[in-house]
């Protein structure tokens, strides 16, 4: 199942919110996940219309796989789960930040976040 790249397509996506997104040429954008609470930095996910109105309605994050070509709900398989705080559009409409709750890590690599683990070094 290929991602859905138009409003027009069979999604459940508020057409209104559908027509402001910009999307990728594979009809994704980019999903920032943050800490609610905290303002941590969580993980970056795809999402196409379908899986940002699974988000919106659910109250758990879905996104789009790229290398499995598949939904998935953040917790399903791993049971470190993301519950929806809230979903924001950036100013230019083509990424999507969503405020959760996090249980457990949020990176597969069993870490809190998928940013802690390769700092690089700054030249000041």
């Amino acid at each position: 199942m290929a991602p859905m790249s138009t409003p027009d397509t069979q999604s459940g996506l508020d057409p209104a919110i559908a027509a402001r997104l910009k999307r990728s040429a594979d009809g994704l954008v980019p999903a920032i996940a943050q800490q609610y609470d905290t303002g941590e930095v969580l993980m970056l996910g795809w999402m196409d219309d379908e899986a940002l109105h699974r988000t919106l309605t659910t109250g758990r994050c879905t996104y789009w796989s790229r290398s499995r070509g598949e939904y998935w709900v953040k917790g399903d398989t791993s049971g470190h789960f993301q519950y929806v705080k809230s979903v924001a559009l950036d100013c230019d409409a083509d990424t999507v930040l969503v405020k959760v709750d996090q249980v457990g890590p949020a990176c597969h690599t069993g870490t809190r976040t998928c940013f802690d683990a390769d700092q690089l070094p700054l030249s000041n």
